[in-house]
């Protein structure tokens, strides 16, 4: 039997749906004919899951005519959002891409390095990851917001890659590994795990809490509060360290308004709002 034969009989019995619980996200895309693309690489890799936010100059028998059939399903199958925040809420980890480094985009992850990390974070939850537009990328503040970054290294005198192709790229990371590994395609046990929304709760209430005991200083403290972000978001946190979290910091803001004489006594068994 021939090695593409015997590898064509073991993804059939895999499935077509090689990447569940992945999802990739385009962010602000400029050409429709990209998202096609894109669309036609999910496909070809076995990702289904296709969210779209705002895209530029959306016209969908562009996107369709480079989607080839395959894609074209997952172009009418896939989602639109407003924006970033309300895309990611539900995600239990977020990679975002980048070109560029420097700056607090440090620690930053080859494709095969974070396929790595997905294709385990996948059976426990669902991941996503967010590609800018192709003119830009993704800004410091819409990175900031990611767990972990990927960056596809190239020649330095051409950094940038069409967004399909940065797609495609990830997601063949990603598919070779899961062959590799045999991942089973299951439902992510991630009752446990704190979604996106939550993680970006309790940074926010946590740069609250700093603030309310000057340990934070209110110039830039979005800027100053990002190690302590990193710290926290690089790693799946589970419900129970994000409810005790949540009360330190409840415990906090109370002490502090107290010393203020503005203090209102924490409800009992009060936990956090969402």
């Amino acid at each position: 039997m021939t090695m593409q034969r015997r590898l064509s009989r073991e993804f059939q019995q895999l499935g077509t749906n090689m990447l569940e619980n992945l999802t990739i996200v385009l962010f602000h895309p400029k050409m429709p004919e990209n998202v096609g693309s894109a669309a036609r690489a999910c496909a070809n890799m076995g990702c289904d899951n296709l969210i779209v936010i705002t895209p530029r100059n959306w016209d969908l028998d562009k996107a369709g005519s480079l989607a080839t059939p395959k894609g074209a399903a997952i172009l009418r199958q896939m989602r639109f959002a407003d924006d970033l925040p309300s895309a990611l809420s539900g995600f239990t980890h977020v990679y975002g891409t980048t070109a560029r480094i420097g700056g607090w985009r440090k620690g930053l992850l080859s494709p095969a390095k974070a396929a790595a990390k997905i294709n385990e974070q996948r059976i426990q939850g669902n991941i996503a990851i967010v590609f800018g537009p192709e003119d830009r990328g993704l800004t410091n503040a819409e990175t900031e917001i990611c767990n972990d970054l990927i960056t596809i290294p190239t020649v330095p005198e051409a950094s940038s890659l069409n967004l399909a192709q940065a797609v495609l790229v990830v997601l063949y990371e990603c598919f070779s590994r899961s062959i590799e590994g045999h991942t089973a395609s299951t439902p992510p046990s991630n009752a446990n795990l704190t979604t996106h929304a939550e993680q970006e709760l309790l940074v926010a209430n946590l740069q609250e809490t700093l603030l309310a005991i000057d340990f934070l200083k209110p110039d830039n403290p979005d800027y100053r509060i990002l190690p302590l972000r990193h710290f926290l978001t690089r790693t799946p946190l589970d419900r129970p360290a994000f409810t005790m979290l949540m009360g330190i910091c409840r415990q906090v803001k109370w002490i502090a308004g107290k010393a203020r004489g503005q203090g209102t006594a924490p409800v009992a068994g009060d936990r956090h709002d969402l």
